[in-house]
């Protein structure tokens, strides 16, 4: 799913990957792709990518292409990215990549709807992610407080530790809940799609941070030990609160959808 760039990330309809119209007789030539593309998932490994071009320049979020391009079309390479966690990510760079008509998903300089309603899949999916890796933590911090020992009795004995675990445990269902209806939501074709999907990924990331982040202060030093669950899951539960849009743009299309869908004023507020 190529449409982050190193300049155009939260703001995706800011992608400047061109798609240049290419020499030859009439429309049917297509076009040469030139730019490059960052933070994309499975590059450079992937057999396809969903690459987004802008077509028209100047048209905003309305010039944009969604091509679908084999990764062995001349011109177009790649490479990993070392992240905090390693994740499969990469950059690649498109070097006059041939395009044609054939290879357009949907309509021409209609793409940016292609990729907002791609990520309203991706997003539910996400927080699905998110969920397992609070409901990883929760359990492993169960056990831990269980039996370890401390203070004469079990962590689990301490009222400000029960009340912590259950304070993760309500937040991972919450989310775990809200996934749900998103997920059932896209699948019926319900209206508010959009906000459901940024409602489902914003809440069950940041409960995922906030409930893995409490069980490695419940387990103390060994959660920081190379190799250790915690460990791990405490470096992966970064990311996906950036990635498929960051928490702060799905406040920001929750609130649009919120006001889009609210009656219109009628007249004074008393």
């Amino acid at each position: 799913f190529a449409l982050s760039e190193r300049a155009a990330g939260s703001d995706a309809a800011a992608l400047t990957l061109r798609a240049d119209p290419a020499p030859g007789p009439g429309s049917g030539a297509g076009w040469r792709l030139t730019g490059e593309k960052c933070w994309i998932s499975n590059a450079p490994e992937a057999d396809f990518y969903t690459v987004f071009a802008r077509t028209t320049p100047g048209a905003g979020a309305r010039g944009i292409t969604a091509f679908l391009v084999p990764a062995d079309r001349p011109g177009l390479t790649g490479g990993p990215l070392e992240m905090l966690s390693p994740h499969p990510i990469g950059a690649l760079a498109f070097d006059g990549v041939p395009v044609t008509a054939d290879d357009v998903l949907g309509e021409a300089d209609r793409g940016f709807r292609v990729a907002m309603d791609t990520l309203n899949l991706f997003r539910p999916s996400v927080g699905a992610f998110a969920v397992g890796m609070a409901q990883a933590a929760l359990e492993a911090t169960l056990a831990h407080t269980a039996r370890r020992d401390a203070f004469g009795g079990k962590l689990s004995d301490l009222q400000t530790v029960a009340h912590q675990v259950a304070e993760m445990a309500l937040r991972t269902e919450a989310a775990r809940l809200m996934v749900y209806a998103a997920a059932t939501a896209y699948d019926a074709g319900a209206p508010g799609v959009p906000g459901r999907a940024a409602m489902a990924k914003l809440l069950a990331t940041e409960t995922a941070q906030y409930v893995v982040d409490t069980a490695v202060q419940l387990h103390g030093a060994r959660a920081l030990r190379r190799g250790h669950l915690l460990e791990h899951l405490y470096r992966e539960v970064r990311a996906p609160r950036i990635y498929e849009g960051a928490s702060e743009v799905q406040r920001g299309i929750i609130a649009k959808e919120l006001y889009a869908a609210a009656p219109p004023p009628t007249g004074e507020a008393p």
